[in-house]
C-alpha cells in the first residue's frame, strides 16, 4: 500500500497584491466589499474563505473549523488592490457608474479608499470587445511589446506596494469567441503567435501569459 503524501503549505506572510483586469461592476463591488468588511461595517456574505467551514473527520466528530482558521490564507487586512481598465475612472467613480452597491451605505463610507485606486492603462483592442470604448490604453506597436508592458506593470506594482506575492483576476468584459488552434497548443507556438501579432491571441491571453511568466496565479 502506497504511503500518503503530506503536503506542507507555507504560511501566508506579508502583503498579497490582487490585480484585477477590469475595474467595472465586478471588480469595484469586490474591492468596496472587502474594504467595508475590513472596517467592520459589513459581513463577507458569500465568501467561502471568510465564512465557510471545513469538516474534519466523521460528521459525528463535530469538527468544522472556519476555512480561514484551518488553511494558511492571507487576512483581508493584508490585501492590496490594483487594476487595469481602458476607462480612466478611479474605483469610486466606477462603482457609482456600475450601480451595484448602495451609494450611501457601501460606497461613500469608503470613498477615500476607492478614489486612491486608479486603473493602469489597459491592453485593449475593440476588435475583441465591440461595445466598449476607452482612452486609458497601453501604447504598443506589437503584442509582444504589450505583453512585456504588462509584465513590467506587475513587477512595478509588487515593488511599489511591498507585496510578497500577487494574484491576477480577470474581471473584464467578455471577449469575442476564438476557436482554439495551433497557436494555443504549446508555449512555443503561443510565443511565436505573439511575436507574429496573430489575431487569435486576444488581450485576455496576454494578461494570462504575463501573469504566468511572472509566476503570478491567474484566475478567470
Amino acid at each position: 500500500m502506497a504511503e500518503a503524501t503530506v503536503r506542507q503549505i507555507a504560511p501566508a506572510q506579508g502583503k498579497l497584491g490582487v490585480l484585477c483586469v477590469g475595474l467595472g461592476a465586478v471588480a469595484t463591488t469586490f474591492i468596496a466589499g472587502v474594504e467595508n468588511v475590513r472596517r467592520g461595517t459589513a459581513r463577507p456574505i458569500g465568501s467561502v474563505s471568510q465564512m465557510g467551514t471545513i469538516r474534519l473527520g466523521k460528521r459525528t466528530d463535530k469538527r468544522a473549523p472556519l476555512i480561514r482558521e484551518f488553511v494558511p490564507l492571507a487576512t483581508l487586512q493584508d490585501i492590496v488592490f490594483g487594476a487595469w481598465d481602458p476607462v480612466p475612472d478611479d474605483a469610486y467613480a466606477a462603482a457609482i457608474q456600475a450601480g451595484v452597491l448602495d451609494r450611501h451605505d457601501h460606497i461613500e463610507p469608503v470613498a477615500g479608499f476607492l478614489k486612491n485606486i486608479r486603473p493602469m492603462p489597459a491592453v485593449f483592442d475593440q476588435n475583441y470587445v465591440k461595445r466598449l470604448e476607452g482612452k486609458n490604453v497601453k501604447p504598443g506597436s506589437s503584442k509582444r511589446e504589450l505583453a512585456e508592458g504588462l509584465r513590467k506593470d506587475i513587477r512595478d506594482f509588487k515593488a511599489k506596494n511591498n507585496c510578497s506575492r500577487l494574484v491576477m483576476i480577470w474581471c473584464a468584459s467578455t471577449e469575442i469567441f476564438i476557436s482554439p488552434g495551433p497557436a494555443h497548443w504549446t508555449l512555443e507556438a503561443f510565443e511565436k503567435a505573439i511575436d507574429a501579432n496573430d489575431p487569435t491571441i486576444a488581450p485576455s491571453m496576454l494578461y494570462a501569459y504575463a501573469a504566468i511568466m511572472e509566476r503570478v496565479p491567474f484566475a478567470n
